[in-house]
This record gives structure tokens, C-alpha cells and sequence, in this order.
């Protein structure tokens, strides 16, 4: 099999026109020069170089083997031009996706903060189911996705990192005439228990998401079956119902919109929750904003825990 190396070497004696000058571009002594021109002509069966007192020139075949030499070079040249330039793009690039909740609070403060330290990047945000997002930074289409896990995360491939944000803990959300809807901070205002919601109807996670599969067997582990009046996709929408008085629900502390007519309450046992975290590539040398938008978002996660014990937050 044809060596690389050695066109490469024939292509450098033919520019410069000595075995002393190819030794020197490639940062070997002449005698290893020397070696590795012996070695090319048994390999090839046929002289390559002619030596003289003036330096050295190719033989007819080794023109023709300098003339792929070239090429290879030429290839060399443009593959370093063309990364250099792909690293410029990408070192301006940022794909994100998130959830909706971390879509809506977590990531316009981290974009905010990113744009005044990096005007000049190119920033894209995607809706993303969580589930979806290892996969989503594993096959390259996003280079930061923000999920939510109600359990132990599937193990990421080696080449994906998975990093910690922050707990989010789940509330009770009542109607304000509600008996227990006592606002959080109000005196008197103790985390409920959930078996005291056991008579309630309630608006739940639609069966099948992992959040419902939580409340599930929180409510068993409370000792009843819930009342399910209404079952949607949406914390919003959730909230929203229970505005007009039809239930009571569980909802994400982060989720939190406080529409007309609900108040929320502390959950003290069990204590219900998701975990947040950021996926990104375990390496992201070619993407070097994905580490600075995640020292964002760690910055924004940790001030938006510590407002939720300041009142009326």
C-alpha cells in the first residue's frame, strides 16, 4: 500500500530541490531523510532520486509519484483552511432546546446575559419534549438542551455529559375559597400533607407522562385513589382549571403563573419533584459558547431557587 508520507517527502524534494532542504521542512535530519528515500525505493522497486553535487532531482517516476505528493499537500492545505473556518462558525454558534417551563423562566435570562457578553453570537432556541433531549445533543442537532427527569436519567452514551441544575419541587395549587387555601407565608400556612387532598377532584399530567406516574403512586402511597376531573399536557392549562374551582392540582414550583382565582401551597409529605438538568456534549471543544451559556444557566438556576423563599415569591 502506498505510503502517504513518502509523496509527500518526494513532493518536498522536487520543491526545494535537496534532500538537506525536505529534511529541514520536516524537521528531521538528513540522514533520516535519507533512510526514508532508500526505503521508498525498495518499496517502490524503482529509483526515485537522483543525487548530485548540486542537491538532488526525481526520477521520471518519482515526478510521478511527487505529483500525488502535491495533491496530498494541496488537500492538507485546504482540510486546515476549511476547519479554521468551521471553527470560526462554530465558536459564534449556540443551539438550544428546552421544555416549556425552562423555555418561559430559565433560559431568557441566560440569553439576555449571553447577548451582552456576546453580541456577535448566533443563537437558536427549540421546543423540546425532555425526553428527548439526549438524543437531541447526541446526534448534533442541538448543542445544549435543558430537560426534566421525574426519576433516575437512562445513562448517556460516553460522548454526552448530563449536568445537574437544580431541584424543582412540586406544589399544591387550589381555588383562593378553597378551606386550605391559606397562601404560602400566610401564618398558620404549614406544607400540606397529600393524603388532606384525598377528597378532591383534581387536574392532573395526562396517563403515561412520568409526572402523572409520580402523582400515581404518591396518591397510593397517601392511601387513595385520586378524582381525576380533568387530565392535560400543561402545567398552564392545569392552573388555569383550577382557577374556576374544578379541582386541585400538583404543579411544578418553576411552572408556577399564579392566574386569577389560585393560590399555591407548599407540599410537605411527601416532598414531590423533578430535577432539572443541562445536556450538552462531553466535550465541546469545537462550541465553546456551550460552556459560557452553561455558566449562565447555573447562575440563573441558583437565583431563581433562593427567590422562592423570599415572600410572595
Amino acid at each position: 500500500m502506498a505510503d502517504p508520507g513518502q509523496l509527500r517527502l518526494l513532493a518536498l524534494i522536487e520543491r526545494h530541490g535537496s534532500l538537506t532542504a525536505a529534511a529541514q521542512a520536516l524537521g528531521l535530519s538528513p540522514p533520516a531523510v535519507t533512510q526514508q528515500v532508500a526505503r521508498a525505493e525498495r518499496e517502490w522497486s524503482v529509483p526515485l532520486v537522483v543525487r548530485g553535487p548540486r542537491g538532488a532531482t526525481l526520477t521520471v517516476a518519482g515526478r510521478l509519484l511527487a505529483a500525488h505528493g502535491h495533491l496530498i499537500d494541496q488537500q492538507v492545505d485546504e482540510a486546515e483552511a476549511r476547519l479554521a473556518a468551521l471553527r470560526g462558525k462554530l465558536s459564534l454558534r449556540l443551539r438550544t432546546g428546552a421544555f416549556q417551563a425552562a423555555a418561559l423562566h430559565l433560559l431568557p435570562p441566560a440569553l439576555t446575559a449571553l447577548r451582552h457578553r456576546r453580541p456577535d453570537a448566533d443563537v437558536s432556541v427549540q421546543d423540546l419534549h425532555s425526553e428527548d433531549g439526549i438524543t437531541e445533543v447526541g446526534e448534533g442537532r442541538l448543542d445544549l438542551a435543558v430537560i426534566a427527569s421525574w426519576g433516575a436519567l437512562p445513562d448517556p452514551p460516553p460522548h454526552i455529559a448530563v449536568h445537574p441544575l437544580f431541584r424543582d419541587p412540586l406544589v399544591v395549587v387550589l381555588p383562593d375559597d378553597h378551606p386550605l387555601a391559606r397562601p404560602e407565608g400566610e401564618d398558620g400556612a404549614e406544607p400540606l400533607r397529600l393524603e388532606e387532598l384525598r377528597d378532591e377532584s383534581w387536574v392532573t399530567i395526562v396517563a403515561g407522562h412520568a409526572a402523572r406516574e409520580q402523582f400515581d403512586r404518591a396518591a397510593a402511597g397517601a392511601g387513595f385513589t385520586p378524582r381525576i376531573r380533568f387530565q392535560t399536557a400543561s402545567y398552564d392549562v392545569a392552573q388555569a382549571l383550577v382557577g374556576t374551582g374544578i379541582g386541585v392540582a400538583l404543579v411544578s414550583r418553576l411552572a408556577l403563573t399564579r392566574p386569577p382565582g389560585t393560590v399555591h401551597r407548599a407540599l410537605g409529605r411527601p416532598r414531590l419533584h423533578r430535577e432539572l438538568h443541562a445536556v450538552t456534549a462531553a466535550d465541546p471543544v469545537l462550541t465553546p459558547l456551550v460552556d459560557v451559556f452553561l455558566t449562565l444557566l447555573r447562575d440563573v438556576a441558583e437565583e431563581t431557587t433562593a427567590s422562592w423563599g423570599a415572600p410572595g415569591r
